[in-house]
């Protein structure tokens, strides 16, 4: 907020902050901001410059806001499930989206058990539930694709497999899966690789949505990063 503040009245400053992405100003609050962990392995290797680096952080998996199940590692961005018995736990992340058009990937970095569900939620969904159940997608306040069966959920049903292929292949640990909220036009969409595998939901409501995932397996660990914008085409 002090950056901003200092960019709305200083000419120069406007220049460092929105002109070059990849500024003194910007490495120095990079290498403040995250840990060196998160530098120095892969998981931001599809961020481009030191600002995006650092907006990635800043809408990375809340400590604030998940299941006590959990917990975020030191590098900000992966979430480890402590092995608790009859339990499915979730995160959201920092900051939710009520307008724009937004793109983030997530990947699990163990198994996936019975149950592994990526997507979106409003502050109102739970992010823990007695049982191995599909949380993201068991209410009316999120929506999830669950990586085990394909199948997509919200309001406590199925809505139908995911995606609409035959023989859909099934996710692969480590895959990285690209998600795609369009406010505009209240789609969640999903990519894998350079390939688009469609819209999941449409007709998401007027209201602030977090990415957000749940997990049931132990010791499993899931990683999101934000990547800004969607790029079309």
């Amino acid at each position: 907020s002090e950056l901003r503040s200092c960019a709305l009245v200083c000419k120069h400053w406007y220049r460092c902050l929105h002109g070059d992405e990849n500024s003194e100003v910007w490495r120095s609050l990079c290498a403040r901001s995250l840990a060196e962990e998160a530098l120095r392995t892969d998981i931001l290797c599809n961020l481009p410059s030191y600002k995006a680096k650092v907006r990635a952080f800043q809408h990375a998996f809340s400590t604030n806001d998940c299941s006590r199940n959990v917990y975020i590692k030191k590098n900000g961005f992966t979430l480890h499930r402590n092995p608790i018995a009859q339990s499915t736990d979730g995160a959201r992340t920092k900051i939710g989206f009520s307008e724009g058009r937004h793109a983030w990937e997530v990947w699990w970095e163990g198994p996936l058990g019975t149950v592994a569900v990526i997507g979106i939620a409003t502050k109102r969904a739970p992010m823990q539930c007695q049982g191995y159940v599909a949380l993201l997608g068991s209410d009316d306040q999120s929506w999830g694709w669950n990586l085990v069966d394909n199948n997509l959920l919200h309001n406590g049903e199925v809505n139908g497999s995911f995606p609409q292929c035959n023989n859909a292949p099934k996710y692969q640990i480590g895959e990285r899966i690209r998600v795609i909220l369009d406010m505009e036009d209240k789609t969640l969409a999903f990519e894998r690789g350079y390939e688009f595998l469609g819209v999941a939901f449409r007709g998401l409501p007027k209201a602030c949505l977090y990415p957000a995932v749940s997990a049931v397996y132990g010791n499993t660990e899931v990683t999101l990063v934000y990547l800004g914008k969607p790029l079309d085409g």
